[in-house]
């Protein structure tokens, strides 16, 4: 478990940092197109800012082993991954042309949750 939560760590606090810092140019290599809109910029800041937390909740548990906290932090981080991984597939699915890197979040955010079955599936790491 705590190899899932140092690589978790350090990818979301690196995304966050991106999106809190420049929000349309990870739009645009994710999306394949710009934040139009101040409002847009707003949520992306904010989507940043949440992954910096996420990153900084698992670098601060890494620690924990297996404890209940640590366990609840990688079902949360299961469903984060699920979600965030089938919401960008849609995107590479539907935006025409979707971002260079659509393919490699989902394929990360894919390996991320299946680590994080791996590790609510043994108790002890």
């Amino acid at each position: 478990m705590k190899k899932l939560l140092i690589t978790t760590a350090v990818l979301e606090s690196a995304t966050g940092l991106g999106l809190v810092t420049s929000p349309a140019l990870l739009a645009t290599l994710l999306l394949g197109g710009g934040l139009d809109s101040p409002a847009a910029v707003t949520v992306a800041r904010v989507a940043g800012v949440a992954l910096l937390a996420i990153g900084a909740a698992s670098w601060l548990a890494r620690h924990d082993g297996a404890s209940r906290a640590a366990r609840g932090l990688v079902t949360g981080l299961l469903l984060y991954n699920l979600g965030a991984g089938a919401l960008f597939a849609q995107a590479g699915l539907t935006l025409q042309p979707a971002g260079i890197g659509v393919w490699g979040v989902v394929v990360i955010h894919t390996f991320m949750a299946v680590w994080c079955i791996s590790c609510l599936k043994h108790r002890h790491e």
